[in-house]
């Protein structure tokens, strides 16, 4: 049954009744938990919290939904957060792997006594109150007295109400199973181990980035490999919450359980959740974000089908709650963009009113508004806020300086988009970036101050362009190029044509890149089905093509030689030069 908000919500309040729990709402699996609390916490910590604060709200830039994810530089204090557990079993309290304040459900210790109260029921009433009392900030204990003494603050009932005082603590909440199957908040003030030292040199060993004792190594690696295994479970390197709840998804998912963690920053504003229902084998559990997103002005096809859906939360600001649920990429050292851990699988518009799923709408992808995003940066105009190394806030471009800074983020930001989109998109980003800082006054600006700035965005650009190729290189190896299938004498062909023009800047490549080439080489040298149809047959067995195909073979046999020793000189002097 789809959920919906317009029924479970009276008007104006967050109370449920017992009776819509059991009846509407049937919260009896893990994914009916998920839109349960989806419902209840979007609606106070996002919507109810843009209400509040109309146009102050700091709306989430829909960028910033699309990895690799930024950190924010702001804590909005005022804005609710918290973080969650749940777990689709009951709870053993010796057992469990975490610490948290146990909860005890009125229905597992208390029959109801007719038209009585219970004394024992008031006990533990009383008991759970006094539990989440204990972790409240003072200043509220009074009127969450007054308001709870009399309930069951286990209740999923009573969670829309309990939500404002949970939202104050420091810690995780904790639902449960109780021994009928019934979920309930079964804790509070939880906290998440965090063996992230161990959990960090684990998988940079399993990926290869690392080796024991390897210090050096290591040093290199570390960014690398932090920033890739916390990008698997939707997170930036960040904050201790998110820190602890990635990696304590990660512990829960290698354990087979059933779960799901979810946080809510001050500072991100982003709703992000990590869970497994058991409906799938995966490596990886599944990760999605809700925000508040601003559409762009300029999509004004996008804005008509969003406004004749009545998607709108707020129409003069054309904001809409968007949903974004994301793909793992397992690491591979001969991928080109090996930094891409995340991808975007599905977004959807959620129905501010009815809570329905609305999907067929893109808000974040679209290459166009990428190329507009770029000639606004390039020609000063753009309005926005980038993050420049991670440390400086750079709101405009209004003067060179800014230009260049905000540049260098878009890139670096984008640089996997540009290397994997299609010809037609790259070719506007060459043109746009060859025209911007080809000119004298870039030029000029090389013996200025802004010189290590525009050499940063021309090191940027310079490995995207390779990046690109090697990209193509990949492709051809697949056998498929430029959106036509090759046979292996074009295979072979397009190979030497481009490793014929690559090995002439091969000096100047990053060494990130040429592991990766010398890779995809061997990889095209040693396909069974071309080593055993044209190159290990006699020449006399082989027609007048496989002729064609056995020289193209052994030309590119004789380039990839060539390559192989300019990347031992390299080494050689770097070693020397060291």
């Amino acid at each position: 049954m789809e959920f919906s908000w317009a029924e479970a919500f009276s008007e104006g309040e967050f109370a449920f009744t017992n009776e819509r729990i059991e009846q509407e709402l049937d919260v009896a699996t893990l994914p009916r938990l998920k839109e349960f609390l989806d419902a209840v916490q979007i609606r106070y910590c996002l919507l109810r919290a843009y209400e509040e604060q109309d146009a102050r709200y700091p709306l989430v830039d829909s960028r910033d939904l699309m990895p690799p994810f930024e950190c924010e530089l702001w804590e909005y204090k005022d804005l609710p957060g918290f973080s969650m557990i749940a777990f689709d079993r009951e709870l053993e309290s010796f057992s469990e792997i975490f610490q948290y304040d146990i909860l005890h459900p009125v229905v597992d210790v208390v029959n109801q006594a007719k038209g009585d109260c219970c004394p024992l029921e008031n006990h533990v009433t009383t008991g759970n109150m006094q539990t989440i009392m204990a972790r409240l900030p003072k200043k509220i204990q009074t009127s969450f007295r007054d308001q709870f003494h009399r309930e069951d603050v286990t209740s999923l009932h009573v969670y829309p109400a309990l939500l404002p005082y949970l939202v104050e603590m420091d810690r995780a909440q904790v639902f449960a199973r109780d021994p009928l199957g019934q979920y309930h908040l079964m804790g509070v003030f939880a906290s998440f181990p965090s063996d992230f030292d161990g959990e960090l040199k684990r998988f940079g060993l399993q990926i290869g980035k690392f080796k024991m004792g390897d210090n050096a190594l290591y040093e290199r690696n570390r960014m690398f490999v932090n920033q890739f295994l916390m990008e698997l479970y939707g997170f930036p390197v960040a904050s201790e919450r998110r820190t602890s709840s990635a990696v304590f998804a990660r512990r829960l998912h290698k354990l087979g359980e059933r779960f799901m963690v979810r946080t809510l920053g001050q500072s991100d504003r982003v709703l992000s959740t990590i869970w497994n229902d058991g409906t799938s084998p995966r490596r990886y559990p599944k990760v999605e974000k809700v925000a508040l997103v601003k559409v762009d002005p300029e999509r004004t096809d996008l804005i008509e089908q969003l406004d004749r859906a009545g998607c709108f939360v707020d129409r003069q600001r054309l904001v809409v709650l968007l949903r974004v649920v994301y793909k793992q990429h397992s690491f591979h050292a001969t991928n080109i963009r090996q930094d891409r851990a995340l991808s975007v699988a599905t977004q959807e518009v959620i129905h501010p009113l009815t809570g329905k799923n609305l999907s067929g709408f893109s808000v974040i992808r679209d290459s166009s508004t990428m190329l507009l995003r770029l000639n606004d940066i390039v020609r000063g105009e753009y309005v926005g806020r980038m993050i420049y190394h991670r440390s400086e806030v750079v709101e405009s471009t209004e003067t060179a300086e800014k230009r260049l800074k905000v540049l260098h983020a878009w890139l670096v930001k984008n640089q996997r988009r540009i290397i994997g989109y299609s010809e037609e998109f790259y070719a506007g980003v060459t043109r746009v970036l060859d025209g911007y800082l080809n000119p004298a006054e870039v030029q000029d600006a090389l013996g200025t101050p802004l010189g290590d700035v525009v050499q940063e965005v021309r090191s940027v650009y310079a490995y995207i362009r390779q990046a690109r190729r090697l990209h193509e290189l990949a492709d051809i190896a697949e056998r498929k190029y430029k959106g036509r299938q090759l046979s292996y004498l074009e295979m072979l062909d397009e190979a030497v044509k481009l490793l014929h023009n690559l090995k002439f800047d091969l000096a100047n490549y990053f060494d990130t890149l040429i592991d990766p080439l010398i890779e995809i080489v061997e990889k095209m040298l040693d396909d069974r089905y071309l080593c055993r149809m044209y190159v290990e047959r006699s020449e006399p067995d082989l027609t007048p093509r496989g002729k064609e195909v056995r020289k193209a073979y052994f030309r590119l046999v004789s380039l990839f030689d060539e390559i192989k020793a300019i990347r031992k000189s390299r080494r050689s002097s770097t070693a020397q030069s060291a």
